[in-house]
C-alpha cells in the first residue's frame, strides 16, 4: 500500500515556488468544489493538526514526510534517538522513515502505534526479557506509576520513560542496606533464594559448621521504614562472641579460634593442631574424624603397625580376593573416603574371567554379590544360570541352552533381544510370524490365569496357534494344512484356485461373489462359512 501524502505533486516534478504553489491549490480547490485535499482524516492523536493551515507542521511543501518533524513534536523519543537508547535505534529501525511504521490520513480511529505484542523482539529495546520477565503482559511493567517523566506520564499507552534499573518496578526488600542493583545476587527466575549470592565472597566467608547453618541464625528479621525484612548489611563478626556465647566467660581470652575451629566446638586443638601428617601415616578423609583412643589405646606414644589396612580393620570379605589372586589389602579396592565407596573398575573385573558387557555394566554389585547380609565374592565361571533363573528349564529342549548359557538366544544387552535362529527348529519364520514377539506362540495363559511355556511340545501345526474358523472342513488325516490356500504375509486366501477344486468356474460363476454359493451355517454355537459342498447341481443354487 502506498503512503498517503498531504499534497498531490510527484517526486520527480519541478518543485513550484511557495506562492505559484497556493495559487494552483486554490484553483483546484475552487474547480473541484467537493473534493478534499487531504487524503482522508487524521487520527485522534492528531486531530489538533487538522486543516490546511496546519500541513506545514508535518509536511515540507512538495516533499515526503520526514523525520525532522516528527521529532520536532516527539522530544520525548528524539532524546532518547539522540542517547542512542531504546527500540528506535536498533538495527532492525534505524534508519527508516517515521512515516513507514506510523501512516496518517486513516481516520479517527485509526491506531498509528501497532505491533504484534505476542512476538515482538524486546531485545531491540536495549532490555532482553529474561526468566519470569519473559510470562509477563506487557501491562505489567508498562504502568503510568512507573514513569518518571510528568509529561510521559499523561500520554496514553506509552512504552517511553521507564529505565531498567530493577527498583524502577520492584519495591526495595532490603530498605537500601543493600546496593540498587539487584542482579548482583538475584537472577530473573525468581526472588527467592538468591542463587548469584556467594558468601565466598564476602568479608566473611563460611567454612565447616558455618556453612551449614541456616541463614536466619545470623540474619535476623527487622523493621525499618515500617517494612520487615531480613537484615544482611552491618553485621559484627570482628570476634566470635559477636554471634555465640563464651561458654568460658572470658577465661581463655575472646579469641575462639586458638583453641577451636570452625568444624566443631569440641575439637580442641590442644590435639587437632598436631600435625599427624608428620607421621608415617598420614590421616586423610575419614581417617581425620576418628577419635584419637579408637587407634591409640593406651599411649599416643605407643607404636601402631599400619602398613595393612588388616592392622586396624578386619577383613571383611575374610580371604575371598586374596584366594583369587585379585587384590593384596583392602586399599586395591577401597579408599579412605569410605569403605562403601570403592575402586575396584570394570577393567579389574573383565580380568576375573567375567567380562562385564551390556546390561551388566549398569548392574550394581550388590545385585550378583549381595547374598543377606554379606557379600560374596566367589562366583567361579560365566554361566548365565549362576545368577539368572532358567526360566525355560523343562520347557525347552537342552540343546538350546548348553551348560546354562541363555547367549544362544538372548543377548546381554536387553533380555528382550532375541538372536535364535529359528529356522533350525524346522519352523522357518515367514511374512507375519516374523513381526511376532516369542511370547505370542510360546506362552500361553492356562483357564485359572496362570501362564505356560510351550516350546518343545509344538510340531509346526497351524491349528496350535491358530483357530479353525472354517472347522474342520479341510483336515486331511487330522491335520488342516492353512498354507494350502494362505500365506504368510496375510489372511487373505490368495493361493486359492478355484479350479483345482472338483467345481472350476467357468462362465457367468466366474463373476459371482463367494457368498453367492457359500453360505454361513451354524452347527452348535459355531457359525462358520460352508467351503465344503458335497453336491454341485444347478438346483443346489438356482431356483
Amino acid at each position: 500500500m502506498k503512503r498517503a501524502t498531504a499534497f498531490p505533486f510527484h517526486d520527480n516534478f519541478a518543485k513550484p515556488s511557495t506562492g505559484l504553489f497556493l495559487v494552483l491549490l486554490f484553483l483546484v480547490f475552487v474547480k473541484s468544489g467537493f473534493a478534499q485535499l487531504s487524503p482522508g482524516d487524521l487520527s485522534q492523536a492528531h486531530a489538533h493538526l487538522e486543516g490546511l493551515s496546519n500541513c506545514t507542521k508535518c509536511h515540507e511543501l512538495g516533499e515526503k514526510v520526514g523525520n525532522e518533524k516528527c521529532l520536532n513534536c516527539h522530544t520525548a523519543l528524539k532524546n532518547q534517538i539522540d542517547q542512542n537508547r531504546g527500540y528506535h535505534v536498533s538495527k532492525d529501525i534505524r534508519g527508516k522513515n517515521c512515516i513507514i511504521c506510523h501512516s496518517e490520513h486513516h481516520g479517527r480511529k485509526f491506531k498509528m502505534i501497532r505491533f504484534d505484542k505476542d512476538n515482538f523482539n524486546h531485545s531491540l529495546t536495549g532490555y532482553d526479557l529474561l526468566g519470569t520477565h519473559k510470562k509477563l503482559a506487557c501491562e505489567k511493567c508498562h504502568k503510568v506509576e512507573f514513569i518518571a517523566d510528568n509529561e510521559l506520564k499523561k500520554r496514553k499507552d506509552t512504552f517511553l520513560g521507564l529505565n531498567t534499573g530493577c527498583l524502577n518496578c520492584h519495591t526495595d526488600y532490603h530498605q537500601k542496606t543493600l546496593p540498587s542493583d539487584c542482579k548482583q545476587c538475584h537472577d530473573f527466575q525468581k526472588f527467592k533464594p538468591a542463587t548469584k549470592f556467594n558468601h565466598a565472597n564476602t568479608k566473611f566467608p563460611l567454612k565447616g559448621k558455618h556453612a551449614e547453618t541456616e541463614c536466619s541464625k545470623c540474619h535476623k528479621t527487622i523493621t525499618k521504614n515500617g517494612v520487615e525484612f531480613r537484615e544482611f548489611a552491618g553485621i559484627a563478626f570482628a570476634s566470635c562472641t559477636n554471634c555465640h556465647k563464651d561458654a568460658h566467660n572470658n577465661k581463655f581470652g575472646p579469641s575462639c579460634i586458638k583453641c577451636h575451629n570452625e568444624q566443631s566446638f569440641h575439637v580442641i586443638k590442644s590435639l587437632s593442631s598436631f600435625d599427624h601428617d608428620k607421621t608415617n601415616f598420614k590421616l586423610e578423609n575419614k581417617h581425620r574424624s576418628v577419635d584419637c583412643k579408637k587407634c591409640h589405646k593406651t599411649k599416643f606414644t605407643d607404636h601402631l603397625s599400619h602398613n595393612r589396612c588388616t592392622d586396624c580393620h578386619a577383613d571383611y570379605h575374610k580371604g575371598q580376593f586374596k584366594e583369587q589372586g585379585l587384590a593384596s589389602d583392602c586399599s586395591d579396592c577401597h579408599s579412605t573416603t569410605g569403605f562403601d565407596s570403592f575402586t575396584f573398575s570394570i577393567e579389574q573385573h573383565n580380568k576375573t574371567g567375567f567380562k562385564l558387557e551390556g546390561a551388566h555394566l549398569a548392574t550394581p554389585c550388590f545385585v550378583c554379590h549381595k547374598k543377606g547380609d554379606n557379600w560374596d565374592f566367589s562366583h567361579k565361571g560365566n554361566a548365565c544360570t549362576q545368577c539368572h533363573d532358567n526360566i525355560h528349564l523343562t520347557f525347552m529342549d537342552e540343546k538350546y541352552f548348553p551348560e546354562g548359557d541363555c547367549k544362544k538366544c538372548h543377548s546381554v544387552n536387553t533380555w528382550t533381544a532375541i538372536t535364535f535362529d529359528h529356522s533350525k527348529t524346522g519352523f522357518e519364520l515367514l511374512g507375519k510370524h516374523r513381526d511376532q514377539s516369542c511370547h505370542a506362540c510360546h506362552f500361553k495363559t492356562l483357564p485359572n490365569g496362570t501362564t505356560t511355556q510351550r516350546f518343545a511340545v509344538l510340531h509346526g501345526k497351524c491349528t496350535e496357534c491358530h483357530k479353525d474358523e472354517h472347522y474342520k472342513q479341510f483336515e486331511v488325516n487330522g491335520i488342516t494344512d492353512c498354507t494350502k490356500c494362505h500365506g504368510f504375509s496375510d489372511w487373505n486366501a490368495g493361493k486359492f484356485d478355484h479350479n483345482n477344486t472338483r467345481f472350476p468356474l467357468d462362465g457367468k460363476h466366474k463373476n459371482v461373489a463367494c457368498s453367492g454359493c457359500h453360505k454361513k451355517k451354524q452347527e452348535g454355537t459355531n457359525i462358520f462359512v460352508l467351503y465344503k459342498l458335497n453336491e454341485f447341481k444347478c438346483e443346489n443354487c438356482h431356483y
